[in-house]
């Protein structure tokens, strides 16, 4: 008769948290299956959705026509007041584009093994914003062919310039950043799919899987070019929106000209970015049935970065408007009264408490860090964001800089329809991108598998 041999307390957890070969192949295919689900089934539900976007974005199409043909007199724009809804509106999503490199690259470098489900739906909106903020600096122009001129006659002196060079080498970056690790799996999607069912779609996979069939070579690498451009695009993240601040810090306008401005775009970033991907993260939960794959634990743990930003944010908000109440120069003794007591004041309090404190506290206590609870205070912190780009933008070019009454500024359906059209086309091609290529990386996912079963 053979002896029971002592395992000890460790040796029996690690033989209960132990699967066999083939229960571990079975729970691969089954997330294999869950996660290519989205890629072989379109119900009525998402066409009626998709078509309702593409609706809105024509719409705003057409009102950008509107302006094309008659001038920014169509906005209620003016020359005191040349930025209003269109740069709120690019600062905005410029900062929502920092989510994915953020989650991805950052958590990919310091090896957070966690951040696997979330990352290829947070490097899918970093796409579509950085689109979409994009069409903003061209649609503010009036003209688009006055981007020739910037392109031919611009100054290496001028911000803009910069932030046309930061911008288009963000979005190359983070194209290439999303191409490589989808590799695999599209191979996986090419071998898997029906190729009957699916004919342009298995065409498609066969040539963007570029011969891949896992071997060790092609896994260096891939491997390496990952490592190369976790590092490289972290750099272009801090930069980019570095340099949309310094458009702001580096104008003599009161409240933007200072030196915090850098920080406090960058972190003012990842803050909406972080809210903007658990809010995805609900939506595409619910939508594609992943609760197996993105669990309570991911909300809990990218929650917790949320809060940590969302922290910092407020301690750089705080001594924004700490530094410039003490000096209490004349121009920006005007525009805190218009900020804290004026005409501008139910924004500015909307945005710190609805928008900052009450996130924050959500997120702080225990008893609201739950899935609803999360989502919720991630939806109020994009709609606080959204407002403070605004309460950044309009009325420091409202203070008048003679002698003269303050200039006004009350956006048209016109850009209210072009702003429209941006969320739309954002979660048209957000929507569009989950459906022709994996949602969650395979790969990542059954590496870990193995991992935890050693």
């Amino acid at each position: 008769m053979d002896r029971a041999v002592p395992v000890g307390l460790a040796g029996a957890r690690a033989l209960d948290r132990a699967e066999s070969p083939e229960a571990l192949a079975a729970r691969r295919q089954a997330m294999e299956d869950a996660v290519l689900a989205p890629l072989q089934k379109t119900g009525i539900r998402y066409r009626l959705l998709m078509g309702s976007f593409l609706l809105v974005f024509a719409w705003g199409m057409f009102a950008w026509s509107v302006q094309i043909r008659r001038g920014l007199a169509v906005t209620g724009m003016s020359t005191p007041i040349p930025w209003g809804f269109y740069i709120t509106n690019f600062v905005f999503w410029i900062g929502v584009s920092h989510a994915g490199t953020f989650i991805s690259a950052v958590l990919r470098v310091t090896n957070v093994g966690w951040r696997t489900p979330v990352v290829r739906m947070a490097e899918f909106m970093t796409i579509a914003a950085l689109l979409m903020g994009g069409l903003m600096p061209l649609v503010d122009l009036g003209r688009p062919d006055r981007i020739l001129n910037l392109v031919l006659y611009g100054r290496f002196q001028s911000a803009i310039v910069w932030d046309l060079l930061a911008v288009t080498t963000y979005l190359t970056g983070s194209l290439i950043y999303l191409y490589l690790p989808l590799i695999p799996d599209l191979a996986l999607a090419r071998d898997r799919l029906d190729g009957g069912r699916f004919p342009w779609r298995v065409r498609l996979y066969r040539v963007l899987a570029v011969g891949w069939h896992g071997n060790p070579e092609q896994w260096r690498r891939l491997s390496r070019g990952i490592r190369i451009m976790c590092v490289l695009i972290i750099g272009v993240m801090v930069s980019v929106h570095t340099v949309v601040s310094w458009i702001f810090g580096m104008t003599l306008r009161p409240g933007w000209h200072s030196t915090i401005f850098g920080p406090y775009f960058v972190i003012g970033a990842i803050w909406s970015g972080i809210a903007a991907v658990l809010t995805g993260m609900a939506v595409f939960r619910r939508a594609f049935r992943l609760q197996s794959v993105i669990t309570r634990r991911h909300f809990e743990k990218l929650s917790r970065l949320l809060l940590v930003a969302g922290l910092i944010y407020a301690y750089l908000t705080l001594n924004e408007y700490l530094t410039i109440a003490y000096k209490l120069e004349g121009k920006d003794l005007s525009l805190l009264t218009a900020l804290f007591t004026g005409q501008y004041a139910p924004l500015f309090w909307i945005y710190g408490i609805a928008g900052m404190l009450v996130p924050l506290v959500m997120l702080a206590l225990p008893w609201t860090r739950n899935i609803p609870g999360i989502v919720t205070a991630s939806i109020l912190v994009n709609v606080g964001m959204w407002i403070k780009r605004f309460v950044i933008t309009v009325p420091s070019l409202a203070v008048p800089q003679i002698p003269t009454e303050w200039a006004s500024y009350s956006p048209t359906w016109v850009e209210v329809s072009i702003v429209a059209a941006t969320f739309a086309g954002f979660a048209f091609l957000v929507g569009l991108m989950a459906k022709t290529v994996p949602l969650v990386p395979m790969w990542e996912l059954s590496d870990e598998m193995e991992a935890g079963n050693e």
